[in-house]
């Protein structure tokens, strides 16, 4: 078993929060394990919590969407959350359950090693772009070390606020580029010489 798939099975088996007695299934994450670009999103919801997969419900299918929009579908990606369980009637994850859970998000990242961390909403987005606000950050990228972190507002938002549903497309098309100037620059390989004949060879 890879170390990744290792580590959703110790997730799997965590119990450090309440909200664990009242869970279904925990939701570790799903993706390629090579993934360039890896989505974390809140905590899950209700479909999640029956399937132990992130992003199954309608946030889910407007996900699936916009990563068609830049030629991607979740297989190439990984997909994870701040908080692997289900918060009782969908509250906010509490700041013990997010401190709780940060080393399993924190371990993720350092198996995947992604070149681009999308946060989508506003609770990963306070992990790497903290004290500021998701209305002003959505959109605009960070560059830590050798990796582009990047803000947007969480695919449920454009469900229950529909003026929001531009703005989350307009984020999602600017990916691409900004996944190209994460990629390393390829080696520029100097032309072979001419070899030269001595004069005096026949």
């Amino acid at each position: 078993m890879s170390a990744l798939g290792q580590l959703c099975e110790q997730i799997a088996l965590c119990r450090q929060c309440d909200i664990a007695k009242s869970r279904n299934k925990v939701v570790p994450g799903e993706g390629a394990e090579n993934a360039e670009i890896m989505f974390i999103g809140e905590a899950p919801g209700w479909h999640e919590d029956q399937q132990g997969r992130p992003f199954v419900g309608a946030a889910g299918q407007f996900l699936d969407k916009l990563l068609a929009s830049i030629g991607l579908d979740r297989r190439q990606v990984y997909i994870a959350n701040v908080i692997k369980c289900r918060p009782p009637n969908n509250r906010d994850p509490l700041p013990i359950e997010i401190r709780n859970c940060r080393g399993w998000l924190d371990r993720q990242i350092e198996i995947i090693s992604p070149r681009m961390i999308v946060t989508l909403g506003r609770f990963s987005m306070a992990m790497f772009f903290p004290g500021k606000s998701i209305s002003k950050v959505h959109g605009t990228a960070s560059r830590q070390g050798d990796v582009i972190y990047y803000a947007m507002y969480h695919p449920a938002a454009a469900l229950h606020q529909q003026s929001l549903r531009q703005d989350i497309e307009a984020d999602m098309l600017k990916i691409p580029s900004l996944l190209a100037q994460a990629r390393p620059a390829p080696e520029i390989k100097a032309p072979p010489q001419p070899q030269q004949l001595n004069m005096f060879e026949v």
